[in-house]
């Protein structure tokens, strides 16, 4: 049975030689005219110096908290593997993102002329270099998670079933590394593309009338910067800590669901979501190579191949999944099996159902950019509604997949017993990961789209033959439904790992009253050691029920939190795009000739205004995230913060779906409007629709796909923190 953890490193370097493969693959095809060349090279420098100081300033708050963990490790209050667990998160985190803004980057000019020859040749060298991305966060998840279960195995010196316990909560504490990392990226990202962007559309498109992407806009070289720092480093970053949550979330789970049964069963609980996970990678693989199309596809049809790829990988793991749950031999195999078809059942619907409110193909967006036609007032209505409506098919979803992956996972038990509970909180768990299973991927349909968006760009201001610009405008379409679809797969994983989460943080209070030594009173009235507690017996030891104020308090803040967090974040989108549509409007008055194609634009100007903003304005939302749970912790005690995890978890997902969903429709009604609908560009419904994109831009890719960082984020910095938390109460 243990050999089946070999499938994990296996899997990593399978999935890492793969990337490399892809990339080499795309480095080989063409950069096309010496225009080409020198801008893509612009936004690579760009992009690169921009990471470097966001990297910078990352380093500092790393090196401040792993030196906070270690004055409370030397305290005896924090576990002494958490210091370096946390670093290794981050690192990885942070180079899954770099790794795939570096490859997107040399992408964008070799997508545009791989465009000129053909749309499936352009589809093909932007979804492959996507993919690079998507293979290269499992394959370093992976290789962390096996890395830290081989030292923490060799080292650990507990006996019996504690042991594994012991070290799956350590291996859980560098997802707070990863989630750390991961919102910062995904803020400062977010910050610096939609500041670039709102400047470029405002000033550019709707007062000069110049196309998207022109030359003679001085901010279209940080807007390229921008979908790379913001779309894929940020995105990398964020679906790295997703995936590798979901997974050491659910070990956790496993090892302390059978501690009591004995350390045989506590292995196959801990092995099968990584298996599964390792399995998933090359299935991935084989889904990747079967996405293509023909010259002269539309919207439905680039829809159908990227989703052929997408289910062919989700169907093969669901079959494979009952193979390896029976080769474990687990007790309730079946129910195991059912629970993650669940999980991957519920990724699907909800990119379906993201799909139909956010592409142009669907009458919801249609009907948005419809409502252009009275002006921009109603455009930024509509998209709001259709925003809120949006929400209910993913809640819903999510809501009946918790419920079936807890039920098939404890044999349909509705006792709520403790035994009950703990296997079918790991049902939901697995869940998680079967929905994530797929990762490699489903991110590269995500990671695509920015590719693809830099080509036009690139196609457009090498002033390319049209028809190159129509084929790269028809792939951007399609990565922004892509994209919209990645952001509300995360948000949707996000939900169940949350929740796996929540049951994981109890596992940790349990083990900190462990290690001071301390006694619990147990649901019976008896009293008993920490380590033979349940999960009922912590909930009533700290009163963790709605009548107590403690809770509701904790609920309301954790409510408070998302609101906080996305107007923090939107309002610093709002002043960094200030500065930059000042600057744009002082380029065009002052330096003549920029219209007439006489005078060059200072690029590097805007460049460094979306870097000084982001780095400005990123450090206090992403604070708060971390401040928050360890105050309310200290202040509240567990029962607050368990409060305060729900109360984040409900507001956070909904408010994530429908800002991502509303961004996505007013992006995708512009494109509409572009495309020669109602009036098509430069008329006064594009205009109109531009000023809804503008709105939707902060919407979509700034606070919308960081609230599923946030939810993650405060969890595990309770987890981190909960040993301190149980010595204060």
């Amino acid at each position: 049975m243990n050999n089946l953890f070999y499938l994990v490193p296996v899997a990593a370097v399978v999935a890492l030689a793969f990337a490399y493969m892809f990339f080499r693959q795309m480095m080989k095809e063409s950069e096309g005219t010496a225009t080409m060349k020198e801008i893509a090279q612009f936004v690579r420098e760009g992009a690169m110096a921009y990471l470097k100081q966001q990297y910078k300033v990352v380093i500092i708050v790393f090196i401040v908290l792993a030196a906070l963990f270690t004055f409370l490790a030397y305290l005896g209050v924090q576990n002494s593997w958490v210091p370096f667990a946390f670093l290794t998160g981050g690192f990885f985190s942070g180079l899954a993102g770099f790794v795939g803004m570096k490859t997107a980057t040399y992408a964008s000019a070799r997508t545009a002329n791989a465009a000129q020859r053909s749309l499936n040749s352009g589809l093909k060298v932007a979804f492959r270099s996507g993919a690079v991305m998507g293979l290269t966060v499992v394959g370093l998840g992976l290789l962390d998670i096996a890395i830290w279960w081989v030292i923490l195995n060799h080292f650990v010196d507990i006996e019996g079933t504690q042991k594994l316990v012991f070290i799956t909560t350590t291996m859980l504490t560098f997802g707070m590394g990863a989630s750390t990392q991961a919102l910062f990226a995904r803020v400062g990202g977010g910050i610096y593309t939609k500041a670039a962007d709102v400047g470029a559309d405002l000033v550019g498109k709707v007062e000069a009338g110049i196309p998207e992407d022109d030359p003679r806009n001085p901010a279209t070289i940080a807007d390229n910067v921008g979908d790379n720092v913001g779309d894929v480093a940020g995105m990398g970053a964020d679906l790295y800590e997703s995936y590798c949550g979901s997974i050491l979330a659910t070990m956790a789970l496993g090892a302390a669901a059978y501690s009591a049964v004995g350390v045989e069963a506590q292995m196959k609980a801990i092995l099968a979501p990584m298996t599964i996970a390792a399995v998933g990678v090359v299935l991935s693989i084989l889904g990747i190579y079967v996405v293509r199309t023909k010259e002269g596809a539309g919207m439905d049809q680039l829809l159908k191949s990227l989703g052929r790829g997408t289910n062919l990988s989700s169907i093969l793991i669901a079959g494979v999944t009952f193979g390896i749950m029976y080769l474990l031999g687990m007790e309730n195999w079946w129910g195991f099996s059912l629970s993650v078809v669940v999980g991957l059942f519920a990724g699907v619907i909800i990119g379906q159902a993201t799909e139909y409110y956010t592409s142009h193909s669907y009458r919801p967006t249609q009907k948005l950019a419809e409502s252009a036609e009275t002006g921009p007032a109603t455009v930024i209505i509509s998209g709001v509604g259709l925003g809120m409506l949006s929400t209910a098919i993913p809640v819903l979803t999510i809501a009946v997949a918790i419920l079936l992956a807890y039920l098939c996972a404890n044999g349909f038990d509705l006792s709520f017993s403790a035994d009950s509970l703990s296997t079918g909180l790991y049902g939901i768990g697995i869940a998680a990961v079967g929905m994530l299973s797929t990762l490699g991927i489903t991110l590269a349909t995500d990671a695509y789209g920015p590719i693809a968006d830099n080509a036009g760009g690139n196609a457009q201001m090498s002033e390319l033959d049209p028809e190159v610009r129509k084929r790269t405008d028809v792939l951007d379409a399609l990565g922004n439904t892509t994209a919209a679809t990645g952001k509300g797969f995360a948000i949707g994983s996000a939900a169940l790992t949350g929740l796996a989460l929540l049951a994981s943080y109890i596992e940790e209070i349990k083990i900190g009253l462990e290690h001071l030594g301390k006694q619990i009173v147990n649901v019976s009235g008896e009293l008993i050691n920490a380590a033979d507690a349940t999960i009922p017996d912590i909930m009533a030891y700290y009163h963790v029920d709605l009548m107590n104020p403690v809770v509701l308090v904790g609920v309301f803040i954790g409510a408070m939190m998302s609101f906080l967090f996305c107007g923090l974040t939107m309002n610093a989108v709002g002043r960094a795009a200030q500065s930059m549509v000042t600057e744009v409007r002082r380029q065009f008055r002052e330096i003549k000739g920029i219209l007439t194609k006489e005078a060059t634009p200072d690029y590097a100007r805007c460049v460094e205004i979306s870097t000084k903003g982001a780095q400005k304005e990123m450090l206090l939302p992403s604070l708060i995230a971390i401040i928050v749970p360890i105050l309310v912790g200290l202040i509240l005690g567990p029962a607050g913060v368990m409060g305060l995890l729900i109360g984040g978890l409900g507001s956070g997902f909904v408010l994530a779906v429908f800002m991502s969903n509303s961004g996505g429709a007013w992006d995708n009604a512009k494109k509409y409007v572009e495309e020669g609908h109602l009036g098509g560009k430069n008329s006064e419904a594009h205009k109109a629709t531009v000023t809804g994109d503008t709105v939707g831009d902060p919407f979509k890719d700034t606070s919308g796909p960081s609230l599923n960082i946030l939810i993650k984020l405060m969890s595990m910095v309770s987890i981190v923190m909960a040993m301190l938390t149980v010595a204060i109460h």
